[in-house]
């Protein structure tokens, strides 16, 4: 993503260089302007909006920068789909922009002519990992409101190059808004992310949200999915000692007696923690795989 120095210095370029909202105008072709002085003059107007910088930013990149959000919209209204996709040498879209700069109605226009949700920017975030990064729960709702299953799909599995998915960011950044909405439209709530196979559950676990763990296990999240070292949300749970976080996994059925890479069950974990060995009753504890059952004398 642009930095803040990065965008200041494109706003300082725009307005260096203002450009009057009568090239909109300008571009208004009539009939019966066919005068070839009208037309030169239209051509360079034309050449201007769809000219692009050395920083790779058209016209509508840089008026999203400047927060100009009337000239963005007049801009949408004007360009080809094909034009509004256009990335910059960052491969951000003008959506990543809006999105970044949290400009909802221009999001919205964007979505609402064609542009892109799957486009990746140089940090292989859509539009949509910035909305849930930055908790821009307006922009994130206009990307998503009226984009059906089959199309949103894609979107929803997209991961960036650190292996999250928009569920992953949202959960992360505790954002519990965006995660109920990502939910609505049927984001997989077991998906893995790419470089240790969490799921936003074992996330949840490691920053001890419950309000994050709630949703997903009301949700029907599985309590019991392994990383790629088969570690599961009760690993963690009782490898960090955090008794109240097992508690609550327990409670949500998950399986005592799984074992991770290591052969490990949570129990090998606890380490003499008398709050968490309490929620591993004696016939829990298994030998060789077989459960040691209780022989009154």
């Amino acid at each position: 993503m642009a930095s803040a120095g990065d965008a200041n210095g494109k706003v300082n370029l725009l307005e260096d260089n203002r450009i009057d909202s009568g090239i909109i105008e300008g571009c208004n072709i009539s009939e019966s302007e066919d005068d070839s002085a009208k037309n030169t003059e239209l051509e360079h107007k034309e050449n201007l909006l769809t000219n692009i910088t050395e920083d790779g930013d058209t016209l509508l990149h840089l008026a999203i920068i400047h927060e100009d959000e009337h000239f963005a919209h007049q801009l949408i209204q004007l360009f080809p789909k094909d034009v509004l996709d256009i990335q910059n040498n960052l491969y951000q879209t003008p959506l990543h922009l809006a999105t970044y700069l949290n400009l909802s109605s221009v999001v919205r226009d964007l979505v609402e002519s064609g542009a892109s949700l799957e486009l990746q920017d140089q940090e292989g975030n859509t539009p949509l990992h910035m909305a849930c990064e930055q908790g821009w729960v307006e922009c994130a709702t206009e990307m998503i409101r009226n984009v059906s299953s089959s199309k949103l799909a894609p979107v929803l599995e997209s991961q960036n190059w650190r292996g999250l998915t928009s569920l992953h960011l949202a959960t992360v950044n505790r954002q519990h808004r965006l995660m109920k909405l990502l939910m609505k439209k049927g984001a997989d709530l077991n998906i893995q992310e790419g470089t240790s196979g969490k799921t936003p559950l074992h996330m949840a676990v490691e920053l001890h949200d419950v309000v994050s763990m709630t949703l997903l296990l009301n949700k029907g999240a599985d309590v019991d999915v392994p990383m790629f070292n088969g570690c599961t949300p009760l690993h963690l749970a009782v490898g960090r000692q955090d008794a109240a976080i097992a508690n609550l996994l327990c409670q949500s059925g998950a399986d005592k007696m799984l074992r991770n890479i290591e052969d490990e069950t949570a129990l090998d974990l606890a380490g003499g923690n008398d709050d968490i060995l309490a929620l591993f009753p004696f016939d829990d504890i298994q030998i060789q795989g077989r459960s040691v059952v209780r022989v009154p004398f």
